[in-house]
Formats: structure tokens, C-alpha cells, sequence
């Protein structure tokens, strides 16, 4: 070993420890990122579900409910606009540069015409059926001696 090398796996250790730590700070940061859009989504269907639920309140009855439940999610209710049975209500979390919006509507299943019955099968886009093949008859009874 030469006396210029010596403590050079010192330096080298603590640059690994450094570049591990910001690569751990980074992975902190989208998780926090992540948990945050998260929270915003589930706060933001929640809320749009209580305000159409109360539809028949009115627009402000409806958006206070809304209010209250996504502040019982923990998260800022942006905008809440009922349009007839439908809201739409946007909800934040999270704070700083880890803010996340997310926009959620809720409302009655729009109403559709049901399918029309699928038609039979045609003979022609079924394949052929076997013959049917008879079962062997039964072998006769053994005879006693």
C-alpha cells in the first residue's frame, strides 16, 4: 500500500454514504408525492358522492356536505359545482411543491337503451354434429357349470 493512498476508502465511503442518502431523500420525496395524490383522489370521490347525494338540498346544502367530509379526509376542497343530480368537486392535499388536485364527479348512472338480444346462431356458423355412435351391446351372461 502507498502512503498516498492511504485513507482514500475513507473519502470513498462517505461519497457512497452522501449519494446513498440524496438517492434516499428522493425516494422519500415521490412517496410523500404519492401518498399526497392519494389522499387528494380518495377525499375528492368521497366528497362528490356526499354532494350528490344531497342533491335535492341544493347546490349550497350539497357543497357543504361535501366540505365536511373531505375535511374528515384530511384534505381542502377546491371547487364543488352541482350541476342537476351530477357534482364536480376538485380536492387538494398535501403542501409546497407536494400539492396535488384531483377532480372527481359523481351522479346517477346515465340511463341507456338495453342491447338488443343476440340472434340465434345460423345452421351455418355452427360446425357439424357427429353421428351419434351406439353403445356396444352388453356381453352375455357367463354360463353355470
Amino acid at each position: 500500500m502507498n502512503a498516498s493512498d492511504r485513507g482514500s476508502a475513507t473519502v470513498w465511503s462517505v461519497a457512497a454514504i452522501a449519494v446513498l442518502c440524496f438517492v434516499f431523500g428522493i425516494v422519500l420525496a415521490l412517496g410523500q408525492a404519492v401518498v399526497a395524490r392519494h389522499r387528494a383522489a380518495g377525499g375528492a370521490d368521497l366528497a362528490a358522492l356526499a354532494a350528490a347525494d344531497d342533491w335535492a338540498q341544493g347546490a349550497t346544502a350539497a357543497c357543504e356536505r361535501a366540505g365536511r367530509v373531505a375535511r374528515a379526509q384530511e384534505v381542502r376542497l377546491v371547487r364543488c359545482v352541482l350541476t342537476g343530480q351530477i357534482s364536480d368537486v376538485t380536492a387538494a392535499s398535501g403542501s409546497g411543491p407536494f400539492t396535488a388536485e384531483v377532480r372527481a364527479r359523481a351522479g346517477p348512472a346515465p340511463l341507456e337503451t338495453p342491447a338488443p338480444a343476440p340472434s340465434p346462431p345460423s345452421a351455418r356458423s355452427l360446425p357439424p354434429t357427429p353421428p351419434a355412435v351406439p353403445a356396444p351391446p352388453p356381453p352375455p351372461p357367463a354360463a353355470a357349470p
